[in-house]
């Protein structure tokens, strides 16, 4: 060992003199296992201390560390019996570092519960660590009490111990002395790896671990394990791999490299990219790696984990049970111990012995808080105990506690429990449940990347989930409890949700007949009919790929819908015989039957209506849709009475609560109140009853369902009519606050109506509405809300809401004495008649408006009215005059109009027919008039712009004269510019003449000169030209300066700046030479680069 006092000799074996004279040699390969008899020889021969040591190190390295702890502990004691206790430092290093040893193999805890894997006779891991500590301290005391020096082996022992016991800092600190002293010391360098690795410092471990590699390529532990760790977390997995498979071939006895390539299988075959025989065979390779590294070290807490998860998967709960006690008594990792309690908590659930699996999972959120398995696992226990609030407290606290993870799956689990309610909740809970259910499953779409706003298919973003997080995605059962929560709340949401649950089935392979059969619902309730019939057929057809006991349950459902589907679209013959052949199957199938019977009520029919509908009551006489259904069939075929009194029979005999026939029962009084045209005192006492008592039955309903729509209406036609006030009274003059009461109730009547309109989506609302617009004198409000009702919802084919459009027209036309908006009342008014040619009230109705449209332009002055509008409406009166003549000789017992005012119509409109000669030829003296007036104004305004186009001829001809005079004189200009040019040039020229002929003079008197001092000594003239050329230029510029500024040309001009001169396109040649520029001389020679240059 380092830090001996003598070095041990060379070879294996070891030499023990006895006495002086007798040697016994020990053979260290083949030592007995049991060392009494070597314990007796060493203690008779007083053998040194590294004799001692080196033979207990080879038991310990066999394996034998009972032996060696053994050895020691002699050694001790036969050391102080000798007298040589000052050098027994060694021997208590060597012990504390055999506790370490020895604490390797123990478990860190101990389960008394165990089931399978009991330990509570063996000591834990700390026992171990004290021991050690106690031995290391005493050798540290022995070796300051005789002065002996251990420092290296001392300092090492106390760095493994600091490690063991989790004191970092403290260990780093003392390999660090270690390494100071000797850089290359492995063990230090091993300590401080590992310490860089824990501390997530992976770079620096990686270059310590390589630092030891090199060191010593056969050390033990096998620095290639942490090479591999620390690539591993650095995502370099092929070369993490390649350092445990080059550890197995150096060391094919060690466990710790079998165990990470076995969960590097294993994590291989849940590679989704590879085929399903390459993950089968990465899954069969890491298991056989795996129980290997288990089989070496049985008490390796993380490869108990990994087949306990094995176990799991196969179903052998007992040997999971196992291996997870052994998981969690020997872990010494946070995480793995939180591993081992999950899998025994969930072995624990599989049996039903939830005590003990909820024990499991509380140790595991003990250990580690931010665990998400552990806390859903704990979850599920809570709800297979009925501890539903429980559950969604432990997974709300999760999710809310900033530090843990967003578990997606945790959220749509909270989510799940959150939508479905619970008993004793009250309604305001349930909404507020299902409000943060809503939410949740917003929040787990948009995190695997199918967003509420685009549910219908998940994006990109899948790629980076978990495999955990697709399947949710993938999962069609969340996408149906989407959408039923967005069933009260919206229509689109949950069909996007349905969507994109129809395609995960799809997608899997199975498709969900229920799915396409509520799509095809959505479809239907926003009229898309023909997408809806397809769907149904749709469903049909994959229904009947079923059982025969779902496949009948289910097809009956879809065929109804499917007929549905058929009324809506006219064709009566398909849907009469999906009903007859859903009425074959199921004779007393009573919906069917009732879509029958409106069928035939709406051919009219309604004997053959009323006989199904009984048969159907006969059958199921206290269903109270089938009663709802019968009432609103009495009420559409005109017997009031007979539906009064069967509500009054379902409030009594049946359900005196019933919503509906509430609703029903209030309008029914409130109708036959209106109705009650008696004026004597016992009438209007009746009267004034009908309307208290519909008033009650409207009131109890809303207090039954304060979210009920119809109620609220009725309510509100009640104060907008005042019908407990002056309509419940007598039918006489209204009071003198009569106008300002109307206003009252009918705003108030509007407030309702608003918000009644947010719940009931009908056409009577809208109606409403416009009643109490027209109240209160608003007509276009009142027109917008009719236009509203007729056409999205009776497509203008509601005669009723034609006619409150017609009024309201009449009533604007007389309040804005506008023949347009009485053109507008006779067209709806001829739309009514249309749909009801034989309705004589709506006759009457035209010829009024017809009458009245003539008397109403005969009363605006000329100004205001045409020509052409004024004959329409006479000729229109003159039809009117016939209508009313034709009524009023009407022999009809029963008419809807009184025929004496009829006729007195007739008569009124024979003498305003006598006026209309007049009307005529003064609108046409006035049109003719303002005729002429347009046109001399017209004149006017011609003569006047011809004017100013003269004027501006004139301008524009004047500009043109002047633009040409200017252009020739710049033409002359540039002529003479020109010219001066020439000029110039020409002196120029003579100058230079000269100048060569006086060179040529003084060439001759140097012609005795010799050619090279001729050429070098030969002054170098002086360049003049540049000046002259200049002056040239200056002369030429001054000139142009006279010539456009109109001074003199001989004046002397000043000092100027040189300017760049301008050139006209039209130029031949420029005006003046362009500046030098800055000349250099050329080589004597060219070089290479200029050759290539040319």
């Amino acid at each position: 060992m380092n830090g001996a006092t003598s070095s041990p000799p060379p070879g294996r074996t070891i030499d023990i003199e006895l006495g002086g004279q007798e040697v016994i040699t020990v053979e260290l390969d083949s030592l007995d296992p049991n060392p009494d008899d070597l314990l007796e020889v060493l203690k008779e021969g007083q053998c040194k201390v590294w004799i001692w040591t080196r033979l207990a190190a080879e038991y310990w390295r066999r394996g034998l560390l009972d032996a060696a702890e053994k050895i020691a502990k002699t050694a001790l004691q036969a050391l102080q019996d000798t007298d040589s206790s000052g050098s027994v430092s060694p021997v208590f290093s060597f012990l504390a570092t055999l506790q370490i040893a020895m604490a390797a193999k123990a478990p860190k805890l101990i389960l008394t519960d165990a089931v399978h894997d009991r330990m509570v006779a063996e000591r834990t891991r700390e026992d171990y660590y004290k021991e050690g500590t106690m031995y290391f301290n005493s050798g540290e005391r022995v070796a300051a009490e005789y002065g002996e020096s251990h420092m290296m082996l001392s300092s090492l022992t106390r760095g493994i111990l600091q490690l063991s016991s989790g004191q970092w800092d403290d260990a780093a600190r003392t390999f660090d002395s270690v390494l100071s002293d000797k850089p290359t010391n492995v063990v230090a360098l091993l300590g401080k790896a590992k310490i860089a690795y824990a501390r997530r410092q992976y770079t620096q471990s990686l270059k310590l671990f390589q630092r030891v590699l090199q060191l010593n390529p056969t050390c033990l532990p096998d620095p290639r394990i942490g090479i591999g760790l620390c690539l591993w977390a650095m995502d370099h997995k092929a070369k993490a791999k390649a350092a445990w498979q080059r550890s197995v071939e150096v060391n094919p006895g060690e466990w710790s490299a079998h165990l990470l390539l076995g969960l590097e299988a294993l994590n291989a075959s849940k590679n989704e990219g590879q085929s399903e025989e390459e993950r089968r065979e990465e899954f069969l390779t890491g298991t056989r790696l795996i129980e290997r590294a288990f089989n070496a070290n049985q008490r390796n807490s993380a490869a108990a984990n990994a087949l306990c998860e094995l176990f799991l998967q196969k179903g052998q709960t007992k040997m999971a049970l196992k291996l997870a006690e052994r998981t969690i008594q020997f872990a010494d990792v946070k995480g793995i111990l939180c591993d081992g309690y999950i899998r025994a908590g969930r072995v624990t659930h599989r049996e039903g012995l939830l005590q003990d699996a909820t024990s499991h999972f509380t140790k595991a959120k003990d250990a580690r808080k931010d665990s998400v398995l552990a806390t859903i696992g704990l979850a599920q226990v809570q709800l297979k105990n009925d501890e539903t609030a429980g559950a969604i407290h432990t997974l709300d606290t999760f999710l809310q506690t900033a530090q843990n993870p967003k578990s997606v799956e945790l959220m749509a689990m909270l989510a799940s429990i959150r939508a479905t309610p619970r008993p004793g909740m009250s309604d305001k809970d349930k909404v507020e449940e299902k409000a943060r259910a809503r939410d949740l499953f917003d929040r787990v779409c948009k995190s695997i990347g199918a967003g509420t706003d685009g549910l219908a298919q998940l994006n990109g973003q899948t790629q980076n989930l978990t495999p955990s997080a697709r399947k949710l995605g993938e999962d069609a059962e969340m996408f149906i409890e989407i959408a039923k929560l967005y069933q009260d709340e919206s229509i689109e949401r949950m069909e996007r949700a349905y969507k994109q649950a129809l395609q995960n089935s799809e997608a899997s392979g199975k498709i969900e007949p229920r799915l396409v059969n509520n799509l095809g619902a959505l479809q239907h309730l926003e009229g898309h009919f023909d997408e809806a019939r397809a769907m149904y057929e749709t469903a049909l057809t994959h229904a009947a790929s079923l059982d025969q006991s779902t496949a009948e349950a289910m097809s009956t459902s879809i065929l109804y819908n499917l007929a549905r589907v058929y009324e809506d679209q006219a064709e009566v013959t398909k849907a009469k015989e999906a009903y007859d052949k859903l009425l074959m199957r199921h004779p007393e199938y009573a919906d069917a039957k009732l879509r029958q019977a409106q069928m035939l009520a709406e051919m009219n029919q309604y004997n053959d209506a009323h006989e199904l509908i009984k048969q159907a009551l006969a059958s199921q006489p206290n269903n109270l849709n089938l009663r709802a259904f019968y009432t609103h069939f009495l009420v559409q075929s005109n017997q009031a009475k007979y539906a009064k009194d069967f509500v009054f029979v379902t409030l009594r005999d049946h359900d005196k609560y019933d919503v509906y026939s509430l609703c029903a029962a209030g309008w029914l009084q409130y109708h036959q109140a209106r109705e009650n045209r008696d004026g004597s005192p016992e009438g209007i006492k009746d009267r004034r009853r009908g309307f208290q008592r519909s008033a009650e039955f409207y009131e109890k309903a809303l207090q039954l369902d304060s979210l009920c729509a119809v109620a609220a209406q009725g309510l509100a036609i009640v104060v907008a009519e005042d019908a407990l006030g002056n309509l419940g009274g007598a039918l006489g003059p209204p009071a003198p606050d009569e106008n300002a009461k109307r206003l009252k109730n009918s705003r108030e009547a509007l407030d309702i109506f608003a918000k009644v309109r947010e719940s009931i989506n009908d056409g009577s609302v809208y109606a409403n509405m416009g009643h109490c617009h027209y109240a209160r004198d608003e007509f276009d409000k009142a027109i917008e809300s009719y236009e509203t009702a007729s056409k999205r919802f009776y497509h203008n084919k509601n005669v009723s809401a034609l006619l409150c459009l017609c009024r309201a027209w009449y009533a604007k036309a007389n309040k804005d004495q506008s023949f347009s908006s009485m053109t507008m009342a006779l067209q709806y008014a001829q739309k009514a008649l249309h749909l009801h040619p034989f309705d004589k009230a709506i006759l009457y109705n035209i010829a009024m408006i017809q009458q009245k449209a003539a008397e109403l332009l005969m009363s605006v002055p000329p100004a205001k009215r045409s020509l052409k509008d004024l004959q329409k409406a006479i000729e229109q009166a003159g039809h009117a005059q016939k209508l009313f003549a034709s009524l009023a000789a009407d022999k009809s017992p029963l008419v809807p109009y009184n025929r004496d005012l009829a006729d007195q119509r007739r008569k009124y409109g024979e003498s305003m027919l006598r006026r209309c000669e007049d009307h005529l030829a003064t609108q046409k003296q006035w049109e003719a008039d303002a005729q002429a007036k347009i046109e001399a104004a017209r004149q006017r305004r011609q003569e006047e712009k011809e004017r100013q186009d003269a004027a501006e001829r004139a301008r524009l001809e004047e500009l043109r004269k002047q633009a040409e005079k200017l252009a020739e004189e710049r033409r002359i200009a540039r002529e003479q510019a020109q010219e001066w040019t020439r000029e110039v040039r020409r002196m120029e020229s003579d100058e230079e003449k000269e100048k060569a002929a006086k060179k040529a003079k003084r060439g001759k008197r140097t012609e005795h000169v010799s050619g090279d001092e001729g050429v070098e000594g030969e002054p170098k003239p002086k360049k003049r030209k540049g000046k002259l050329k200049k002056s040239a230029d200056s002369g030429a510029e001054n000139e142009d300066e006279a010539l456009f500024s109109g001074e003199d040309e001989d004046q002397k001009p000043k000092k100027r700046t040189k300017k760049r001169a301008v050139r006209d396109d039209d130029e031949d040649e420029p005006a003046v030479a362009a500046p030098r520029k800055k000349q250099y001389k050329s080589k004597e020679t060219i070089s290479d680069s200029d050759e290539e240059m040319s």
